[in-house]
């Protein structure tokens, strides 16, 4: 199945064609390289190589820091991500967190912390790190126990924090501590930091750079708090709104790659005198395949460029298609799987690594349940 024939980029603005011809480039030059990469738990050297020579990381930084545009562009981050996630996950996860990991200090971050670190994030010369979630928190992040104290002209920070994405490589961690008084802050905190360290107790269905960073009284200066004192949740949200969309990018990309490898499978392989294509369930499985991703497409498209107008407003929109592409990717991939029998169960086959990086999309930034939730409150309130 052709990229025209997949949708392409039917309803992009054309001022995005050319960079999803560039992401399309990348990703075919990756490819021979994500079978490797995407099962490291670690970042890959040479896949990290060839993001920074792409400039894409540009993306994810203003104008005014070497990035591509004015303000970091939810549809332009959507559209290389659905790009990159069709190839490798890893290369997707690296791109995307240069983006998660540094929003807040784009939006909020003081002049010496930005001037620090956006150049160097938009050239992937530094690699960027969200620190949310702790071994006993995940969707109720207040209930975070990780603490921020003033000391002097110092900031003080304690705790552990846990399944943090790029933990071991990134070069600051952008972390979300309680303070003393009722609130929370992000403080900006280097990897080289005297107390920091990283732990990888865990690793997951598709393998990843993921880990556990532990912060033993870790001491910065007093300007790598990012924004006012109790702004920590607001700054999370516009980060959210943002991204959470760009998440719907890669699940239609991957749903994309899952559709191309059961056509190219049953449309070459014959079974009682006739191409597997033709047989029995399979043509109406490949076609509500195409239907679940143009669908998925059309939906992250339109919230992608509306959270480029105004993420907050638009944040119903992008939970909406978070929600729908991922749900609907993990219907594709697993036809894909069906139709493709033996051959779908391969362990190292594309496929097989596409069927388990599919299932986490449906949990991170925001599970399918916490979501609904959410848009089921949002709902109500617009209705009533």
């Amino acid at each position: 199945m052709s990229d025209e024939a997949s949708g392409g980029a039917f309803d992009l603005p054309a001022g995005y064609l050319g960079l999803q011809r560039e992401a399309r480039e990348l990703a075919a030059s990756a490819a021979g390289l994500a079978g490797r990469a995407d099962e490291a738990d670690h970042v890959d050297p040479e896949m990290r190589e060839l993001l920074r020579r792409s400039g894409l990381c540009a993306v994810m930084v203003p104008s005014r820091y070497g990035g591509r545009c004015e303000a970091v562009d939810s549809l332009a981050v959507t559209v290389v991500r659905e790009a990159l996630a069709a190839e490798s996950a890893h290369l997707d996860s690296l791109f995307a967190m240069q983006g998660i990991g540094s929003y807040a200090v784009t939006v909020a971050g003081t002049a010496a912390v930005r001037d620090r670190w956006l150049p160097a994030v938009g050239k992937l010369d530094a690699i960027a790190a969200l620190g949310l979630t702790e071994p006993d928190v995940g969707s109720d992040l207040k209930a975070i126990t990780t603490t921020v104290r003033r000391d002097g002209d110092e900031l003080v920070v304690t705790g552990r924090k846990s399944f943090i994405t790029n933990a071991g490589d990134a070069d600051f961690y952008t972390i979300l501590a309680r303070e003393q008084g009722p609130g929370y802050s992000l403080v900006v905190l280097p990897a080289d930091a005297p107390g920091l360290s990283v732990e990888h107790p865990h690793q997951i269905i598709a393998p990843h750079v993921l880990g556990d960073v532990i912060l033993d009284d870790v001491r910065v200066p007093a300007d790598h708090q990012v924004g006012e004192t109790g702004q920590g949740f607001r700054l999370m949200l516009a980060t959210l709104a943002t991204f959470r969309v760009s998440v719907a990018g890669a699940a239609v990309g991957l749903a994309g790659a899952a559709l191309r490898e059961a056509v190219r499978h049953t449309a070459g392989r014959e079974q009682f005198g006739t191409p597997l294509a033709r047989l029995g369930p399979v043509p109406a499985m490949l076609a509500s395949s195409w239907a679940d991703i143009e669908m998925a497409r059309a939906l992250t498209y339109r919230a992608a460029a509306a959270a480029s107008q105004d993420p907050l407003a638009s944040l119903h929109l992008s939970s909406l298609a978070k929600v729908g592409a991922t749900e609907a990717a993990g219907r594709v991939v697993d036809r894909a799987v069906q139709v493709m029998g033996r051959f779908g169960l391969i362990r190292g086959a594309k496929i097989e690594r596409l069927y388990r990086e599919a299932r986490p999309m449906r949990i991170y930034e925001g599970s399918t349940e916490v979501i609904f939730d959410s848009l089921a409150r949002h709902l109500v309130k617009e209705l009533t």
